[in-house]
């Protein structure tokens, strides 16, 4: 399991977006930020995409939803943005939905 979806259920979530956004000119912010939520959640990147707090392996749910929180505080608070919020959202959508937190797949 990966947060409460299944690891194949996120793997599939992961290529179809790759496919549609398979290429520079066809990602967008919002694109980038959920596959870059997909591959951490899948333990495939180092770092947290919005924390940076470091991870090995497959984080686990209290580290997803955290990390769903941090989201939604930057989300809420320009200030507190280091990155695009399109990216941060696309982020946020991708984790919320592997934590059973929204049923909408980005």
């Amino acid at each position: 399991m990966v947060g409460t979806r299944s690891l194949a259920d996120v793997e599939r979530a992961h290529r179809a977006l790759e496919r549609v956004g398979a290429g520079p000119a066809q990602q967008t912010q919002l694109s980038r930020g959920a596959l870059t939520g997909y591959v951490w959640a899948l333990g495939r990147g180092d770092q947290a995409p919005i924390t940076g707090a470091s991870c090995e392996g497959t984080p686990d749910l209290p580290l997803l939803t955290a990390e769903v929180d941090a989201a939604v505080v930057q989300l809420a608070d320009a200030a507190q943005r280091t990155t695009p919020r399109d990216f941060i959202q696309g982020v946020h959508d991708a984790l919320a939905w592997i934590c059973g937190q929204s049923d909408m797949r980005p």
